[in-house]
């Protein structure tokens, strides 16, 4: 979910019509990056403990 957050925070700015929300949105870009790191790094942490539990197979 934080990295469908952090891609529509990032990606939003151009499709917007409106400059007002384009503005709003577009200012919120670090937030953005910074949901789409932390939901990249989530999904790695879960892979990473999957892989463990199953003995490295």
């Amino acid at each position: 979910m934080c990295i469908l957050i952090g891609a529509a925070v990032l990606l939003a700015p151009h499709f917007l019509q409106s400059p007002a929300w384009r503005e709003t949105i577009g200012g919120a870009y670090v937030v953005g990056w910074f949901a789409l790191v932390l939901g990249v790094a989530l999904v790695a942490v879960d892979l990473f403990q999957r892989v463990k539990k199953s003995g490295g197979r």
